[in-house]
């Protein structure tokens, strides 16, 4: 380990919104904790915040208001920001952060600049091919960014944007498939099909594998089911299973969810990009289907990204049959000289040290590396140029002194 920059610096990481967010944002924390620093998780009321902050430990969670931005809904955004804004300046008070790294999403953008405002310096993490909105407006006022993908860097207008992979904890590591299975309470010997949606589940996926499950279920008599649906989908599916006759896990949300991957064969799988860190770092071969509706079609260039070095299968969901899923599937889960070469190419996927990576970069910016907030740049080697900032975020002038130290 990296002893140079360990102090006992005050972190908030704003993670909220989505599994995608906060687990990444957790490895970092826990990170940051092992280097003796104090850490802040800032989360949404969304219940899937509030399950997955389980897994957080000791490790304080706070929660601030949801922040959404929906078409032909922008005075509900600019009272959920404020309101957020507010919160979080409330919540420094007490405990001024001396850092503070958003994870992604609009959730993420008022607690960055009100920490920017108490002045703390501020980074983010882009974990998609395609940067979102909320982290393509805030780059050009954090002093360092870090990006999941190569291509990324040159989508952030941010002056100084590191490739880092997407953060996994620590628990998702190479584990025996037949003790995974076993805990789980399936056959250990059995070839394993893990159906994941995300956090909140995947409706599309969900229908598609209950119509494929009355016939479908006896071209694949072998298998047993792992199914995480999201809370709203739940009862369906479990009752498609129970009607099937077929050995299956269906539950909500596994908050172990290196288990579940750890007993699996091959997958199906959204395309966010925390997803597929976890399949990489598992070497778990999948389908991948993208969420059509995801901002800017995020999932399918992340998709598109895997598939192009054969460490996954690509099948976009409009274009999808239970007949051509099962297809798919069928060439995974029973022919090895498919998933051996799948799973090769998944680990050059795999970041090992992301949450290192990023914790010691942020400690040594704390330490006394030179301020990058003052300009923004098109892309790396671009001209310099003054960054215009609202007068509300930019840090009050009698913390220049502290945040220059």
């Amino acid at each position: 380990m990296n002893t140079a920059h360990q102090g006992s610096f005050r972190f908030v990481i704003a993670c909220g919104g989505t599994g995608g967010h906060l687990f990444p944002g957790l490895a970092v924390a826990r990170e940051l904790v092992a280097r003796g620093c104090e850490v802040r998780l800032l989360v949404s009321p969304k219940e899937v915040d509030r399950a997955a902050a389980r897994t957080a430990a000791s490790i304080p969670v706070s929660v601030l208001p949801a922040v959404g931005l929906e078409r032909g809904r922008r005075w509900a955004f600019a009272r959920g920001f404020i309101k957020s804004y507010l919160a979080a300046r409330s919540l420094y008070r007490a405990a001024p952060p001396d850092a503070a790294l958003a994870m992604g999403g609009f959730t993420s953008a008022p607690p960055l600049l009100a920490a920017r405002r108490r002045g703390a310096r501020i980074f983010l993490h882009e974990s998609n091919t395609i940067p979102g909105r909320a982290n393509r407006w805030l780059a050009r006022w954090v002093d360092e960014a870090f990006a999941g993908f190569p291509e990324t860097a040159e989508r952030l207008r941010c002056r100084r944007v590191t490739v880092t992979g997407t953060p996994v904890r620590a628990e998702f590591v190479a584990q025996a498939a037949g003790a995974c299975r076993a805990a789980l309470g399936l056959n250990p010997e059995r070839p394993t099909l893990l159906i994941m949606g995300g956090s909140q589940g995947a409706s599309a996926i969900n229908q598609l594998v209950t119509k494929l499950l009355p016939w479908g279920a006896g071209a694949a008599q072998n298998w047993q089911w792992i199914h995480l649906t999201g809370a709203a989908d739940f009862p369906l599916v479990k009752r498609a299973y129970a009607e099937a006759g077929v050995d299956a896990v269906v539950v909500p949300f596994l908050e172990r969810m290196e288990q579940a991957l750890g007993a699996a064969t091959a997958a199906v799988s959204r395309a966010g990009a925390s997803s597929l860190a976890e399949l990489a770092a598992m070497r778990v071969p999948a389908v991948l289907i993208p969420y059509p509706a995801a901002a800017d079609n995020h999932q399918f260039y992340n998709a598109r990204a895997f598939a192009a070095t054969g460490a996954a299968r690509l099948l976009p969901q409009a274009d999808l049959t239970p007949e051509g899923l099962l297809c798919a599937l069928r060439e995974l889960v029973e022919q090895a000289s498919v998933r051996e070469p799948m799973q090769q190419a998944l680990a050059r996927w795999h970041f090992p040290h992301a949450a290192r990576q990023i914790a010691e970069q942020m400690l040594a910016r704390l330490a006394g590396a030179p301020d990058s907030r003052a300009a923004e740049t098109a892309g790396p080697g671009a001209p310099a140029r003054p960054v215009a900032e609202p007068p509300w975020a930019a840090p009050k002038p009698e913390l220049q002194a502290r945040r220059a130290a």
